[in-house]
């Protein structure tokens, strides 16, 4: 059936019902809109669901919802894994907490128990509460920092992570089977009458709370420095402003002030061009307030707190400077290590993960402490996977792990990215360098004086639609089919391909296998500690070029990077 057809069945199919079909009829005649919201169903990917809010099988609305749902319940059926149930979590955006219900009733209808949050919770919280419940799997409905408009869907498993192989393409298959109308629901009152629908909040909380407190090292010094401390803090009117403000409070931080205008849920993101802390635009009213309080650290959270982004004061220049999510996450790891080796709580068999599009800071890093490193595909479900496997078989013990995109996790007790974690981890740290008459921006370059100048980028092109897919498509073709031999005039020494499992050595010819499982990523490994990679958008209508160098300095790095930048635009 064509986008068109597809456009008239919903206007008259009875299933649908009139909220949606007046939505339809007011773009009659606009055959673009039509098409771009018809001409495919919103894909399903490894993630889960993404997209913009509105009627059309390429839209987030009630019916993809219950689709992916009744998807998810079928394949948990098959498992014999119903009577664990699913935990459900949802942020501050437009239709979250309508989206949470429409699954949790899918999920009753198939005779799955649902135990769905009381109000908005951040995504590490359903990480966490999927394994203190001992469900079967979890569901948070967010689009993380993506624009107002667009909202999202993410599968974990009984582990806390999200979905990995096989599982996520056998669920991707489930879901694919299901014909839109065919997805099951109840009346919300004959499920709570019949226990499949359950509210759950301030036992999950104070749980929470209780294991993150378990990563603080040196309690002592944020008791001594509490009151001299200042932390200017934005949840981005999301979900970290009420679990944030609670660790640092029962933490004995004193003066935590929170940006006012973005303390509140608010799905429009009012002030906010974009809810991300990777956009500095986005610090705006925070650097405002912090330079009224004189603040030592800027923290802000995205809207469902897994992302943490900071800035921080340069005490020769008064000035804040922002730090990248592989800088933060350094400064976190090398505090981990370096205290727990001195305090003598290293476990053994310690293990630090990264992403492969992560700094390699982390390399001498992990190696002056003895942690073995692990690299993982792009996606923060890889990072909770190697917890599993640890587990599993009592190889390692997981220390830290962290990605490029301003996600990490200190500790177990969630299998995803935690913010709130990491707000708490970042703010010891803050207290530790105040006692010893530092700021996080001078450890920050303590630390490159020590391990080597880093230094990341990246650039993203943004292509939507039916034309801006085949763009992407065509740009990894053809760097797949003819790989550059240099950037700049570095010299591609190694060239990855994780969707065909293969490394090349560019000098000898040789093949040999990634190791990892396969994805759409193209790696280049490059003379002078340098690398690039691309990877298309698994959730967005984007492709994503990363690099790194090694400098000598910090404006040495700065330009080196800038010149590989411009390489790689050239080449695309």
């Amino acid at each position: 059936m064509g986008y068109k057809e597809l456009y008239e069945s919903w206007l008259n199919d009875p299933y649908f019902d009139e909220k949606t079909k007046d939505e339809l009829k007011a773009i009659e005649g606009n055959e673009k809109e039509i098409e771009d919201r018809f001409y495919k169903d919103l894909e399903f990917g490894t993630g889960g669901l993404r997209g913009v809010i509105g009627a059309g099988t390429n839209r987030m609305n009630i019916y993809t919802v219950r689709r992916a749902t009744q998807g998810l319940a079928n394949y948990i059926l098959k498992m014999g894994a119903e009577k664990k149930g699913v935990a459900i979590a949802y942020d501050s955006r437009f239709m979250s907490p309508e989206f949470a219900d429409i699954a949790a009733l899918c999920l009753n209808a198939n005779g799955i128990k649902a135990y769905v949050f009381d109000a908005l919770r951040p995504t590490p919280e359903l990480s966490f509460a999927v394994r203190k419940l001992g469900c079967t799997s979890g569901i948070v409905v967010t689009a993380s920092h993506n624009p107002p408009e667009y909202n999202g869907y993410k599968v974990y498993w009984e582990d806390g992570a999200q979905i990995t192989a096989p599982k996520d393409k056998d669920v991707i298959d489930e879901v694919k089977a299901v014909k839109i109308s065919d997805a099951k629901t109840m009346d919300k009152d004959e499920a709570l009458k019949a226990g499949l629908y359950n509210v759950i909040g301030k036992e999950i909380d104070d749980a929470y709370m209780t294991e993150l407190k378990k990563q603080i090292i040196h309690p002592e010094i944020i008791k001594e420095m509490a009151d001299d401390i200042k932390i200017v803090y934005t949840p981005f009117n999301g979900t970290g402003n009420v679990p944030v403000r609670r660790i640092l409070s029962e933490l004995g931080f004193k003066n935590v002030f929170v940006v006012p205008e973005q303390e509140m849920p608010d799905p429009k993101f009012t002030t906010l061009e974009y809810p991300n802390p990777e956009d500095p635009k986005a610090f705006t009213l925070a650097l405002k307030l912090a330079k009224e309080k004189d603040a030592d650290i800027v923290l802000a959270t995205d809207p469902d707190a897994d992302r943490l982004g900071i800035y921080a004061k340069d005490t020769k220049s008064g000035e804040y400077v922002s730090f990248t999510g592989n800088m933060s996450g350094m400064l976190i790891a090398e505090y981990i290590l370096r205290e727990r080796t001195a305090m003598g709580t290293m476990p053994e068999n310690p293990a630090f993960v990264k992403t492969i599009v992560s700094t390699n800071l982390a390399d001498p890093i992990a190696a002056a402490y003895n942690v073995k490193l692990i690299e993982v595909l792009t996606g923060f479900k890889y990072i909770g996977e190697q917890i599993k496997w640890f587990e599993e078989k009592h190889t390692n013990n997981y220390v830290f792990g962290f990605e490029e995109s301003y996600g990490c996790l200190a500790g177990t007790h969630a299998r995803d990215k935690d913010a709130v974690v990491a707000v708490m981890c970042l703010c010891e740290v803050a207290a530790y360098c105040k006692k010893h008459g530092m700021t996080v921006w001078d450890q920050m370059i303590k630390i490159y004086e020590e391990y080597g100048f880093y230094k990341e980028g990246i650039h993203t092109l943004t292509m939507k639609g039916i034309e801006g897919a085949d763009q992407i498509r065509a740009i990894m073709d053809k760097l797949r089919n003819d790989p550059p031999k240099e950037f700049g005039g570095l010299k591609v020494l190694e060239f990855r391909d994780y969707e065909n499992n293969t490394v090349k050595d560019m000098d000898t010819g040789k093949i040999s296998e990634t190791g990892l499982p396969r994805s759409n990523v193209l790696y280049f490994e490059l003379e002078n500690n340098s690398w690039c990679c691309a990877r298309p958008s698994g959730t967005e209508p984007k492709i994503k070029f990363y690099m790194g160098i090694k400098g000598d300095s910090l404006e040495d790095a700065k330009n080196r990077l800038e010149k590989l930048k411009e390489a790689v635009i050239a080449v695309i």
